[in-house]
């Protein structure tokens, strides 16, 4: 998966586990990449089954923001 973001005003309702759920269902074995300053986003990935599978140490633009690697685990996510 490429990017996610969900409106602030919309988080917590469930919009963003709905949109991973349907990602999934088409391809289990899904990766993407979190900024790792984005503590919320890593743990809602976690909360979702995505394991962290590596770091780097730039982003995909070559800048100084480093990204974690995360891939689903596999099964059904929450």
């Amino acid at each position: 998966m490429e990017a996610l973001f969900v409106d602030p005003a919309h988080r917590g309702s469930g919009i963003g586990a709905a949109l991973v759920r349907h990602g999934l269902a088409m391809h289990p074995q899904m990766t993407t990449d979190v900024n790792e300053q984005n503590g919320q986003a890593v743990g809602f990935y976690e909360r979702m089954g995505f394991v962290q599978t590596g770091r780097s140490a730039f982003d995909g633009q070559g800048k100084p923001y480093p990204l974690i690697h995360l891939k689903h685990a596999g099964g059904s996510a929450n």
